[in-house]
C-alpha cells in the first residue's frame, strides 16, 4: 500500500507510466495519465441496449424519422456511447465502483462511426485502503472530433492496472 507522502510526490510531478514485464501491472501514477478504448457501435448493439433500457426513440432505429429530424442518419443513444467510460475504468482496474458521471453530448454518433472513449484522471485521493479518482471523459470520432465531453469519479481498489493494459 502506497504512503500518502508517496502519493501526494506522485500526484505533484508527472511521472511516465509503462508497463512492467516483472511485476504484470502499469499503474495510474499520475494526474493526466489517460486511458483509451476505441468501438464502432452497430445496429445490433444499438437494438440490443433499447431491450435492456427500453428506449424505442425512433432516431435510433428510423431513418426517415432522424432526417426528419436533421440528423444524416439513425442516432446511437448517447448513453450507449457513454458506457465507453465506466468500460474504460473497470477493465483497467477490476472492482471499481463508479460513483458519477456528468455528460455533455456535443455531437451526434451514427451507427458505424468509429468512436474513441478516454478518460483522463485529474485527481487522485488515497482513502483508506482504496483511492478515491476523479476523471475528465471525452469521446471522440474522426480523430478529433469531440462528441461527449463530461467528468466521472471512481472508488479504484488499487492504482495497479490488469496486465496488457497500458497507459496513453
Amino acid at each position: 500500500m502506497l504512503s500518502h507522502r508517496i502519493l501526494q510526490k506522485m500526484l505533484t510531478t508527472r511521472l511516465v507510466s509503462s508497463f512492467s514485464p516483472s511485476s504484470g501491472f502499469s499503474s495510474l501514477s499520475a494526474c493526466g495519465d489517460r486511458l483509451k478504448h476505441e468501438r464502432v457501435f452497430s445496429s445490433s448493439d444499438v437494438l440490443e441496449y433499447s431491450k435492456v433500457s427500453l428506449d424505442s426513440n425512433p432516431l435510433h432505429f428510423d431513418l426517415e424519422c432522424a432526417q426528419k429530424a436533421g440528423f444524416e442518419d439513425q442516432l446511437v443513444p448517447g448513453m450507449l456511447v457513454a458506457s465507453l467510460f465506466p468500460r474504460i475504468i473497470a477493465s483497467n482496474f477490476p472492482g471499481a465502483v463508479y460513483v458519477s458521471q456528468s455528460l455533455q453530448f456535443k455531437s451526434p454518433v451514427y451507427i458505424g462511426e468509429e468512436i474513441i472513449g478516454e478518460v483522463q484522471a485529474t485527481s487522485i485521493r488515497a482513502m483508506k485502503n482504496k483511492y478515491l479518482a476523479k476523471f475528465k471523459t471525452k469521446c471522440f470520432k474522426h480523430g478529433d472530433h469531440l462528441v461527449i465531453d463530461g467528468e466521472a469519479t471512481a472508488i479504484l481498489p488499487t492504482l495497479a492496472m490488469e496486465q496488457g493494459k497500458s497507459i496513453i
